[in-house]
């Protein structure tokens, strides 16, 4: 069975470098790096909820954000709040899951916890 990921674009459907996205879309990393936020991956998240409340500080593409399913192919790299792959294809586009201001603190108070 193949894994679904979560890829989070602008309104325009596009990432970092106006890399555009839409449904059936692939691109492949072009750097030899082995670490992610390098050209070696393609930054995705393995949880929906997790693109959406991670978005402030990686991707900053706010509440006209949208997301896609997608599929990672090749090696890929997963910590615990962002993963990458060496190629990345968005299948298709899913609603933005709503996060409450309650929720994202209860998020901010566990990430807290869990670094002291």
């Amino acid at each position: 069975m193949s894994t679904i990921v979560y890829k989070l674009t602008d309104a325009n459907g596009c990432t970092k470098n106006n890399t555009q996205w839409g449904e059936g879309v692939t691109h492949s990393a072009t750097g030899t790096d082995t670490q992610l936020c390098t050209s070696g991956f393609i930054h995705y998240y393995r949880d929906p909820l997790l693109a959406v409340l991670m978005d402030p500080i990686h991707g900053e593409f706010g509440s006209k954000a949208r997301m896609w399913e997608a599929q990672p192919i090749g090696a890929r790299i997963d910590e615990p709040l962002k993963s990458g792959a060496r190629s990345l294809t968005t299948l298709r586009e899913i609603p933005l899951p709503q996060v409450t201001p309650a929720q994202r603190v209860k998020f901010a108070q566990l990430c807290a916890s869990a670094a002291a």
